[in-house]
């Protein structure tokens, strides 16, 4: 099973990564730009096997799983001294406020436990 997941694995990441993070060149409003992705992927695997001796004794299992995200997080437009990045700041505040959220709850608690 573990084999499986880990061939799966390395063939996703090969030969997707970068064509998945960088996207083909699209034409917006007479200007060609590059899109950027923040690409990631999760894979797992498991297996087992219990035998006791016993009258309810047995075992088996198996397991696998796996997951990917792709977060927009801007472009690539021609400027005046070369290539320049544009944010995509919707993105930038999806992943932002959740961000400050946790980092408002744990600052206080993480500064508690350094003053004691």
């Amino acid at each position: 099973m573990s084999n499986i997941v880990e061939t799966l694995s390395e063939r996703m990441t090969s030969s997707v990564g970068t064509r998945l993070s960088y996207g083909d060149k699209v034409t917006i409003g007479g200007v060609e730009a590059v899109p950027v992705a923040l690409v990631s992927f999760g894979f797992g695997g498991g297996a087992g096997d219990m035998q006791h001796e016993g009258e309810h004794d047995a075992g088996s299992g198996t397991g696998g799983g796996g997951g990917g995200m792709s977060v927009p997080v801007g472009i690539y437009v021609p400027g005046p001294r070369g290539p320049r990045f544009v944010p995509n700041l919707i993105a930038l505040l999806t992943v932002s406020i959740p961000l400050a959220c946790i980092a408002g709850y744990s600052l206080p608690k993480i500064v508690r436990a350094l003053k004691k």
